[in-house]
Parts: C-alpha cells; sequence; structure tokens
C-alpha cells in the first residue's frame, strides 16, 4: 500500500517500539529497500463503444449508503505463459468494496455478467433502484447483460464517451490493485493469476485502510461498523478526488 496508508497501519507498532518516524522518513527507508509500488504501464484496450448511449444517472448524486451506487470496470492481468487473463469487477461505490469480481481468459459479456451476479448474491440492503455505472463497454450494453440488471430493478449508468473522469472511481480500484497488490506485474500463469486476485481483493477489502473513509477499511464501512462521509458525485467533467 501507499506510505501514507502504510504509516496509519503500522503508527501504533512504531510508538510501541519507541520508533519516532514522519512521513518522509519513512519514504526514504522504503526506497532504499526497494519496497516503493512500481508505476503502472500503458495497458491493452478492453473497452469497445458503440453506437448505443446510455444516460449518466451517477453524475450529481449524494452517495450516502451501501449498496446504492455501484460501478464496474474491466481490466487486463499479464501472464508470463498464457498470455493475457481479464478482471471484472464491481464496487459498491459508498464503501469502496469489491462486490464482485470474475476472472476470464476473453472479454465476452458473459463473464462481466458472473461479476454482477457474484455481487448481487452478496449485497446486504438489496438492489432494487441500485445505480449500476460503468463506461460504454460492449460487455455492459449487451442484451443479455441489460436484461439481467432490469429483472433485478438495477438502473443502468454510463460515462459521458471520451470522458475519462466518469469512471474513475472503478479505475482507481483497478489502480490500487494493481500497483499496491501486485497485479500489475507479470504473473506466471493461470493458478499464479487466480491466487493473486483473490488475496489482492481480500487484503484490499479487510485490510487497507482508505483514506476517503477515514482510513477504515472498505468492509468495516459496507457491513456499518464504521460511519463514511460518503461521496458527493462532481457534475460534468470535473476531475474526482
Amino acid at each position: 500500500m501507499g506510505v501514507r496508508k502504510l504509516q496509519v497501519k503500522i503508527r501504533s507498532m512504531m510508538e510501541q517500539e519507541g520508533i519516532r518516524m514522519g512521513r518522509d522518513r519513512l519514504y526514504d527507508l522504503l526506497r532504499a529497500q526497494d519496497l516503493l509500488i512500481l508505476r503502472r504501464r500503458k495497458r491493452p484496450r478492453t473497452t469497445t463503444g458503440g453506437a448505443a448511449r446510455i444516460p449518466n444517472l451517477l453524475a450529481g448524486q449524494r452517495v450516502h449508503r451501501p449498496d446504492q451506487v455501484w460501478v464496474a470496470d474491466i481490466t487486463y492481468l499479464e501472464t508470463a505463459s498464457e498470455g493475457y487473463r481479464y478482471l471484472f469487477l464491481v464496487m459498491d461505490l459508498y464503501s469502496r468494496k469489491v462486490v464482485g469480481w470474475s476472472l476470464a481468459e476473453t472479454l465476452e459479456w458473459e463473464h462481466a455478467l458472473r461479476a454482477i451476479r457474484r455481487a448481487v448474491r452478496q449485497a446486504k440492503n438489496g438492489v432494487q433502484g441500485l445505480i449500476h455505472h460503468s463506461d460504454h463497454g460492449s460487455q455492459y450494453r449487451s442484451r443479455g447483460y441489460r436484461a439481467y440488471l432490469e429483472r433485478k430493478g438495477i438502473r443502468l449508468s454510463m460515462g459521458e464517451v471520451g470522458n475519462a473522469y466518469d469512471n474513475a472511481y472503478a479505475e482507481r480500484v483497478i489502480g490500487t490493485l494493481k500497483t499496491e497488490y501486485g497485479l500489475g506485474q507479470v504473473m506466471g500463469g493461470e493458478a499464479d493469476v487466480w491466487k493473486a486476485v483473490r488475496e489482492a481483493i481480500e487484503l484490499y477489502n479487510t485490510d487497507r485502510p482508505h483514506q476517503a473513509l477515514e482510513y477504515a477499511t472498505p468492509v468495516e464501512v459496507y457491513e456499518g461498523k464504521v460511519e463514511a462521509a460518503g461521496v458527493s458525485v462532481p457534475m460534468g467533467r470535473r476531475k474526482i478526488q
């Protein structure tokens, strides 16, 4: 995880050992030991747009509880021997918890469907009226995927085509999993990818302090053990903070 979050995580342990070290010194120590997170490389394209346009229901929303808004996205994972694998993610926006995911060899829409079904099965507050927000990827615009959301009473929302900030929340969790939990590195093969994804999502959900959650974990907020400030989604093309 990033240096600031790591400092919060280990502060009490350092105090018990009588260690006084600020963020800059901790940063220098980690850099000297080659323990800083790596920069992400340019990724293959996982989104194919189309003619159909879905309105953006997320812009201007005040997200104040779990299972009010989910955001979805897809990313690639690279292996040394078996090419790319694709990770389909669904995240609860209020708590930042990854609530559903699937891993596949292709970008077919059925894999996105597996991820959202997994999310629906674990939902604690029901999904009727929930907003599902994504980019204009063909997987999310597919007839089968949209039919499933309609049956569950989930409202489909998509960002403006060409506006990178419109799905920035989902992009951010993918960036965290890749840079802080190693999913951006080249892995050995199929078994390595599955193991890495399971461990990364489990640690992200249950162990990583989140700055936007006042350094609580996503699971603590999703399960109501800690109350978060909520999310105010900006309108238009403003950059998300």
